[in-house]
């Protein structure tokens, strides 16, 4: 697991990645008499990074004339430790945190932006954040994001638009496999299940054994559940929580007569062995080790947003299948870039004056191309270097502006970037201006070979998607919400396991299953989530 979320982190942050030059907005908050101001700092620490000593915290010190007073975690129980934090009454300036481990949730923003502990930022962005204001201006998803139904802003997301994770519900085939068979890339659900029957069959890995794994995943939440790429033939599956938005109104796509038969063709491949068992039950570890097997290559197909989670990089033999056209769709699963909603950074009322106009401008710092990258890879010569002649950016047509810079294990400078916790403003703009090797296969090549597979998913989604991830839900109904979509995820979850796997059947069970929704009041769920989205989508405009 260590191995797979690394390689995830990688292939997600746009770490280890430049700088553009003269930030030239770094002018300080001190006080009065001229002294550094110090600000309170609560942060999650990652290992091999100590703040305190960070090259970047010291930049910002000189850069700001600020004294940070860390208020230091580790990264266990690191949520546990914030509520704490903030219910001693004893909390700091500001919380600047890691959005993969703990930050403020929606509903924590609206609850302590009520309460005054969280200072709204609008006015300071107006007056000291020229970059914030300029991101928000010319980008509404960010404004969604960050904007509450009250109008004001608690706290900064970690805006980091991942083109690939994006559309995380990716399947990958041995095209090796597809060669030696002479079969062509699937194009429809039923394609796909005569490949699948072939893989099981014909013996591709040629050891004269049926030991081939035709198809498999996993469970955790990478893309490596194989449902939603299947069911995307049938109606659209966001691998969360069911929903789908038409002309507005959400509703569930888990009672639909379309679901149904989408689970009736999943169950055909699981009857006729195409599906390995495991895939509902294993973690990523059992996964990785039927795609890497050392005595043959046995996978056929493996779901995942990235090929590296389940098999060697270096392998040339999985590549991209295109979304399935099934009887009634040909959908994609998309999540607008795997934003996690929320606040990796916000302002608490203990800040003075001049404390909040130096963090405001800290943050301003770190939306521009420069402050971003010296933030996440150090100065220049550190973590990143200048493009040179004849290399080639990610995007298509874009001139490269910056390179990552790799070290072998153990060499190189260390503890210059804030890691994850750097993350602010990385719009794919400026993603899309890395470096990237042309060989899609070699290991510079691997951000452009996922760039190149989730081109063959993009705009795919459906016209209207639900936008879990930026609403705001009412605080006096987060409880609410939150305990009716557990039951009620949990419900089909369970029931679209046991329909495949045929411990209960579809045409005797369904109407039951049907009506097990309604009582675990699906229709309460939707009004809530509706409201919420009406209200996220006024407070944006």
């Amino acid at each position: 697991m260590i191995i797979v979320f690394s390689v995830v982190l990688t292939a997600c942050g746009g770490g280890n990645n430049s700088a553009s030059s003269g930030s030239g907005n770094a002018a300080g908050g001190s006080t009065e008499s001229g002294k550094p101001v110090t600000v309170s700092l609560f942060a999650q620490q990652e290992a091999g990074v100590d703040l305190k000593t960070n090259t970047f915290s010291t930049f910002l010190e000189k850069q700001f004339n600020v004294k940070f007073d860390w208020q230091v975690i580790p990264t266990d129980g690191a949520q546990e430790k914030r509520q704490i934090s903030l219910a001693s009454g004893d909390y700091p300036d500001a919380y600047f945190l890691t959005e993969y481990i703990d930050q403020f949730t929606p509903a924590d923003l609206l609850k302590y932006g009520k309460q005054g502990v969280l200072v709204p930022l609008n006015d300071l962005i107006d007056q000291y954040a020229p970059h914030i204001k300029a991101a928000m201006e010319s980008n509404p998803s960010l404004r969604s994001y960050i904007t509450a139904p009250d109008g004001n802003i608690y706290g900064l997301v970690a805006y980091a638009e991942c083109f690939h994770c994006s559309y995380p519900n990716k399947m990958w085939i041995n095209t090796k496999w597809l060669d030696k068979l002479k079969l062509e890339m699937p194009k429809t659900t039923e394609d796909f299940k005569k490949v699948l029957e072939a893989f099981k069959t014909q013996d591709p890995n040629g050891n004269g054994k049926a030991d081939e794994v035709p198809l498999s995943g996993s469970t955790e939440t990478f893309g490596v559940h194989i449902v939603p790429f299947l069911m995307n033939g049938f109606i659209y599956d966001d691998d969360t929580n069911y929903l789908q938005l038409k002309d507005g109104k959400v509703d569930s796509v888990a009672n639909k007569p379309e679901w149904k038969e989408g689970l009736e063709y999943i169950k055909s491949l699981y009857d006729e062995g195409l599906i390995d068992p495991g895939a509902f039950t294993q973690n990523a570890d059992a996964f990785r080790k039927i795609g890497d097997n050392a005595s043959a290559e046995i996978l056929g197909a493996g779901a995942g947003m990235h090929p590296a989670i389940f098999v060697n990089t270096n392998t040339k033999d999985y590549n991209p299948v295109p979304p399935l056209t099934g009887p009634h769709a040909n959908y994609a699963t998309h999540n607008d870039g795997g934003i996690v909603p929320g606040a990796k950074f916000v302002i608490t009322n203990k800040a003075s004056k001049e404390a909040q106009i130096a963090l405001i401008k800290i943050a301003d710092y770190m939306y521009t191309p420069e402050g971003q990258t010296i933030s996440n890879s150090g100065q220049e010569g550190e973590g990143w270097r200048k493009p040179k002649e004849g290399e080639q950016a990610l995007g298509d047509g874009v001139t490269p502006q910056f390179a990552s810079i790799s070290y072998p294990t153990g060499e190189g400078p260390t503890n210059y970037g804030w890691g994850g916790m750097s993350h602010m403003y990385m719009p794919k703009t400026y993603r899309d201006s890395f470096v990237a090797d042309q060989d899609i296969y070699s290991p510079d090549g691997y951000e452009r070979r996922l760039y190149e597979a989730t081109l063959l998913y993009e705009g795919k989604e459906p016209k209207e998607l639900f936008p879990f991830w930026s609403i705001w839900v009412d605080p006096s109904e987060t409880d609410e919400l939150s305990m009716l979509q557990t039951n009620i995820k949990n419900y089909i979850d369970q029931n679209t396991l046991q329909f495949i796997t045929g411990s209960k059947d579809l045409n005797k069970d369904w109407d039951s299953y049907v009506s097990g929704l309604d009582k675990l009041q699906l229709s309460r769920y939707l009004e809530i989530l509706q409201k919420a989205y009406d209200s996220s989508n006024s407070a944006a405009k």
